[in-house]
């Protein structure tokens, strides 16, 4: 039996050679790495294959012997290189995207062993916890600053040769792509769902096409933006993560995308105040970029709304514990929203 290559970076000796000598020179104010402890939050791991993000808390020491804990992360897929990953980090912090208000990950380095890019994590509680938790002042305060985050995201210029993830530029080949969904579909449900997605997916990509054929102003977007990778980090300061996905596409897709899945994220007895963040997000975006929301925007808004709703139903349909119910449930709103 083949030994999976990830699962080295599961023993500790082996992590500790490695950092020492690709991550301790990146901090000449440090001396040595003491020791470390390992945390996986995606721990996806097959015969052969793996999907893995990995949290290490690395204890750097210094001159005068003092220790410092620094968080190091990999994200690593054996089927999906994270070279991107490396990529994106390094010109959004080339063209100094972080600044007092926003931090992003600092790339260390990338390993083609591993198909996984390293990157210095950040420090706090994504917003998902704190809508979970109820405390409201701080999802209203961080869902203003996010607004704020993706208008600074989608002003920045010089985009020639930046489009990190071509494939994710469009809703007809983001990973797994249109055909795969379908033949999953088929063989897990027996084609009981296929023409309701063959009508839904149709709409979405003839939609999406009309906008990509007629405008060349494509901005640089997240690409999976959802509360769950916005970090609060203090007042007036927050972060992003996870940028496997940032390539150029429609600005409406981060918003609708976004719009979704913290609506979604609220109990269904909270709908109100939901649809209110969803308002206060979107009226902070438009003002900060001096934009108003014509009709012609709201339908892309839409249309990413509804596509991110049948993503979250098609998660539902096909992991390994599947939950056919709650995802009936939103290909039914869909289907409603659409008319289908």
């Amino acid at each position: 039996m083949s030994r999976n290559k990830i699962l080295p970076l599961f023993n500790q000796q082996f992590v500790l050679d490695l950092f020492r000598r690709e991550i301790l020179p990146h901090y000449p104010e440090f001396s040595s790495i003491s020791h470390l402890n390992i945390k996986p939050y995606k721990e996806l791991v097959w015969e052969t294959t793996y999907h893995v993000v990995i949290g290490f808390e690395t204890y750097f020491v210094k001159k005068d012997g003092s220790e410092t804990k620094i968080l190091i992360v990999c994200s690593a897929h054996s089927g999906e290189p994270r070279e991107n990953v490396y990529s994106a980090l390094k010109y959004l912090w080339s063209v100094d995207f972080p600044n007092e208000f926003i931090s992003l990950p600092e790339p260390l380095f990338y390993s083609s062993e591993f198909r996984g890019t390293f990157y210095r994590g950040l420090a706090g509680e994504n917003l998902l916890y704190y809508i979970q938790h109820k405390e409201f002042s701080i999802v209203e305060e961080v869902i203003v600053n996010s607004a704020k985050l993706f208008a600074r995201l989608h002003s920045l210029g010089n985009l020639q040769q930046v489009n990190f993830n071509p494939e994710s530029s469009r809703i007809r080949t983001v990973i797994p792509g249109v055909e795969a969904i379908y033949q999953k579909m088929k063989r897990h449900y027996h084609g009981k769902y296929n023409d309701d997605l063959v009508k839904i997916y149709s709409y979405f990509l003839d939609e999406e096409e009309k906008y990509f054929s007629s405008n060349s102003s494509l901005v640089l977007i997240h690409g999976d933006a959802h509360p769950e990778n916005i970090i609060y980090i203090s007042p007036q300061h927050l972060g992003l993560i996870d940028f496997t996905d940032l390539c150029l596409g429609d600005r409406a897709r981060d918003l609708g995308t976004f719009i979704q899945q913290l609506k979604y994220k609220f109990v269904a007895s909270d709908q109100e105040r939901a649809q209110n963040m969803v308002n206060l997000f979107l009226s902070t975006y438009l003002k900060t970029l001096g934009l108003k929301l014509s009709p012609e925007l709201q339908a892309r808004i839409n249309l990413y709304y509804n596509w991110t709703a049948v993503r979250t139903a098609i998660y539902w349909f096909l992991k390994s514990d599947r939950e056919e119910e709650r995802a009936q449930i939103l290909l039914a709103q869909v289907k409603r929203n659409l008319k289908l």
